[in-house]
């Protein structure tokens, strides 16, 4: 497929239940996106870390492999930074969290309205294909490379979620000032916001990664007024 026939984009619908596959396929391919699908998750599993997406539409449960072990199979063994939608039934925080922890970007709760995953799919594409120049950020033991999508810390290669490498890169570029959440949500999201919870959990999850490990917190949350990435003064000496 030439890049001009999928300018719109070429996506992985992953999804066992026929229906809203159908659904899904007859609306997007009326507005030029082009799909391939999958019913089952080892076979979705294959064809996202064999093929190049623009984005991949997940249902949380699915026969062989649910879409949890499918996500992180993609990250984690795939290597693979594909934008990830997953669609859930459930809508517990719990839930929400445990797909952002596997690497998803975003997700959408059923029953849900198919121009708002129309509008979620978008804003991914979108993100997903602007150009970040190359730029290496470091603040104390903590680096990251845009370019390569690595992060360190103490010489420890750190695993980090396509959102939370936006999220880092937001707070590394401006530290070590104070970035509001609406400021975060509207580089990272776009116009298309994500509800109270995501932005969030994707930091919460950040946390356990980048802080957590270590002896030195360096994200931290001021009450009211947003996030910053630094390593305050008291911290110095561990």
């Amino acid at each position: 497929m030439s890049k001009l026939d999928r300018d719109k984009g070429l996506i992985l619908l992953i999804e066992d239940n026929h229906n809203i596959a159908e659904m899904i396929a007859e609306y997007f391919e009326r507005r030029g996106y082009h799909f391939d699908f999958a019913a089952d998750g080892v076979t979705g599993l294959h064809l996202a870390t064999t093929n190049s997406y623009d984005c991949i539409v997940l249902d949380l449960m699915l026969p062989g492999m649910d879409g949890l072990e499918l996500c992180r199979r993609l990250r984690a063994d795939g290597k693979k930074q594909t934008p990830v939608l997953m669609l859930t039934a459930r809508d517990t925080l719990e839930d929400k969290v445990a797909g952002l922890d596997v690497g998803a970007d975003d997700y959408l709760v059923k029953p849900f309205e198919v121009r708002e995953l129309e509008a979620r799919i978008h804003a991914l594409i979108r993100r997903n294909r602007r150009q970040v120049s190359h730029q290496v950020y470091q603040i104390a033991g903590l680096t990251l490379d845009t370019a390569t999508h690595t992060v360190n810390r103490d010489g420890q290669e750190l695993t980090v979620s396509p959102i939370g490498l936006k999220l880092l890169t937001i707070l590394m570029r401006e530290s070590p000032k104070v970035v509001s959440r609406r400021d975060i949500e509207r580089e990272v999201w776009g116009d298309v916001l994500p509800d109270s919870d995501t932005l969030r959990s994707h930091l919460y999850n950040l946390r356990k990664i980048v802080d957590k490990p270590f002896g030195t917190q360096l994200l931290h949350t001021i009450h009211s007024s947003g996030y910053k990435l630094v390593q305050l003064a008291d911290d110095t000496n561990g």
